[in-house]
Order: structure tokens, then C-alpha cells, then sequence
């Protein structure tokens, strides 16, 4: 039974991750420092798995990742532990190069270390982001060999660590890649992001906050295709490459909240006479467009997202619907000035 470590695995691109994994019977150690956008929600009814143990933990912390390296000898580490929310970075860029470049440095040489000492082989699935190539113009999709131009402290810590990881490779012939992914949403994603902040107004009668006059663009994908991408990489990814996992479908903000209302309605969700979009101040530095070429892990992997954007979305609503709990089991103070709420 092939084991793996998924860093960051109780947050919502990591949640789904573990429980997908578990699925296909693999033995999943959960690392996670449980900062305040991991939730134990996320992973209800799977503590008792005897395929799956959590331990709450910094990856900066080197001894104790590298007992846990030690201890299970994984076959291959997904890295998601990372500071995600660019309003946060703009506003705190600390807590980001903490987690997303001291961090990612710490794990790679806590793995330099292992793979040292023992003759197993492991790979190492960095997950970083589209928003390393900064805004890219319409008619334009950004290629796995396009320059980097991040432009909020989010962006520039995750660049960073990317190019730490590549340096890594070359140097120490580190065995590992790198997985550039699109915006993801679905099933236990915080409620500060866009799709479940909107969500939730929705559902609470709030008004609909989008920045600026809402056409900014992004390439969007259901978090389940993601987690099958990983996977893929993880199993036919070549060492040293990174890999743009998109899925083609781009989408104005303005038109995600229109589609949400419009699925709301056939659902039968009744729409308070507030919940319409407003439009707030554009934050800092905010880019336009987002769009990648996912062309090298379609030719090469033959891998290809399978859930349309609508179909992803309603299926989102669904589980919102069906989970308001989760809404609870977050402090409303973690996220209710980002919903509009106060401004």
C-alpha cells in the first residue's frame, strides 16, 4: 500500500486531497498546524480510519518532520501547507514568508536529509499557483515556460518557492515537481473566498461584494479534478518539470455571481431583496486575468479536467446547501468583514 504525507491536509484543497486518496486505499498522514482556514470539519468521519493519522504540526519544524518522514517512509509528499488568501498577504506578508518560503525551504531540506539516509524513493508535489505568471492579456494563456511576474506578496512568496524547489532539483538532484494550478472551489473551501462567500450571502440574504466593477478574469476548477490531477503527477510527472493544471474554463467575477443566483433560483432558493451584487473598492495591485495552457499535462500525462463549470458549481451549491454547519464551525470573526458584511 503505497503511503503519502499531504502537508496543509486540513484545509480545503488538502482536505479533499486526503479524503480522495483515502478512497483509493492509500495510507494518508495528514501534517497540519491548523491555522485558522484549516477546519475540522473538513475531515469529519475520517479520524477513524485506520489507513490515516493527523499530527498537528509547523513543516518548519525540522525534527519532527523528519521523525515522521522516518517513521513512515511515504512514497511521495504533497506539499499544501501554505498561506493562500491574497487579501490576507496584502495586508500581513509575514505570516506568508513564514509558511509558503521559510516552510518551503525547511521541507526540502528535512527530504535532502531522508533521502540521504534511506535508499526508498519518495517525490515531492509542490502545489503552487497561476498567479506566479501575473496578469496575462486576452487571447493569452500562460505556458509552463512563461516568466514569472507575481504581483501581490502571496504570489511573490509562492514564486519564491517554486524556484526553490527547481534550484533544489538541479543542485541536490532533489526528486520533485511542481503543480501550477488555477483557482479551485468546491466542497470545504473557506468562506472568505469568492464562490462560498457568495454562497453563503446568498443564502444569508447578504448583498453580493465583488472588487472594482467585478470583470476581473479567472480560470476556474472543480477541487476533485484537481486532486486527480495531482495524483496523475505524482505517478507520471517527470522530476525537475512543473505542470500547468487548468481547465480552459475563464470566467468574469461578475458572471460567477450571476450563475450562482441563477442556480440558486432553480433550485427553488428564495432571494432576498438585498442579495444583489455590489461593488466594493478594488483592492491593491488586484491582477486582471488568469489563464493557463494546460496543454504539457494533456499531451504528456493525458490528464484533462472531466467537471464543466456549471455542472461543478451547481454540485457546490449543493453541498453548501446541504452543509450550512460548515458555515458555523468557522468564527465568523475569521471571515464577516470579507462578505460585505461591514462594508
Amino acid at each position: 500500500m503505497k503511503k503519502f504525507i499531504v502537508t496543509g491536509g486540513s484545509g480545503f484543497i488538502g482536505s479533499n486531497l486526503v479524503k480522495y486518496l483515502l478512497k483509493k486505499k492509500y495510507f494518508v498522514i495528514n501534517i497540519d498546524k491548523l491555522s485558522y482556514s484549516a477546519n475540522p470539519y473538513n475531515l469529519k468521519k475520517i479520524d477513524n480510519s485506520k489507513n490515516y493519522r493527523f499530527y498537528k504540526l509547523d513543516i518548519n519544524n525540522k525534527d519532527r518532520m523528519n521523525y515522521i518522514l522516518t517513521k513512515y517512509k511515504p512514497d511521495g509528499i504533497f506539499n499544501l501547507a501554505a498561506e493562500t488568501h491574497v487579501d490576507r498577504s496584502i495586508e500581513n506578508p509575514k505570516d506568508f514568508i513564514d509558511s509558503n518560503i521559510l516552510g518551503v525551504y525547511n521541507l526540502l531540506e528535512v527530504l535532502k536529509k531522508y533521502i540521504k539516509k534511506n535508499s526508498k524513493k519518495i517525490k515531492l508535489i509542490h502545489v503552487s499557483t497561476d498567479e506566479v505568471y501575473g496578469d496575462v492579456k486576452n487571447g493569452i494563456r500562460s505556458l509552463e515556460e512563461s516568466s514569472y511576474q507575481p504581483s501581490s506578496p502571496y504570489s511573490a512568496s509562492k514564486a519564491s518557492a517554486d524556484h526553490l524547489v527547481k534550484a533544489y532539483v538541479r543542485t541536490y538532484k532533489l526528486p520533485a515537481l511542481i503543480s501550477n494550478c488555477c483557482n479551485n472551489y468546491g466542497p470545504n473551501q473557506f468562506p472568505e473566498k469568492l464562490i462560498p462567500k457568495l454562497i453563503y450571502n446568498i443564502l444569508d440574504g447578504k448583498p453580493l461584494p465583488l472588487y472594482g466593477a467585478g470583470k476581473n478574469s479567472r480560470e476556474w476548477i472543480y477541487v476533485l479534478d484537481h486532486c486527480e490531477a495531482l495524483l496523475t503527477l505524482f505517478n507520471k510527472g517527470k522530476i525537475g518539470e512543473n505542470y500547468n493544471v487548468g481547465s480552459n474554463q475563464n470566467l468574469k467575477n461578475i458572471n460567477i455571481a450571476k450563475k450562482l443566483l441563477i442556480i440558486a433560483k432553480k433550485k427553488s432558493i428564495k432571494i432576498n431583496i438585498n442579495t444583489k451584487i455590489k461593488f466594493v473598492k478594488d483592492r491593491p495591485g488586484h491582477d486582471f486575468r488568469y489563464a493557463l495552457n494546460n496543454n504539457k499535462i494533456l499531451k504528456n500525462l493525458k490528464w484533462k479536467s472531466k467537471i464543466s463549470l456549471e455542472a461543478g458549481l451547481s454540485q457546490t451549491f449543493d453541498w453548501y446547501t446541504s452543509n450550512k454547519k460548515f458555515f458555523t464551525s468557522v468564527s465568523k470573526k475569521l471571515y464577516s468583514g470579507r462578505l460585505g458584511l461591514k462594508i
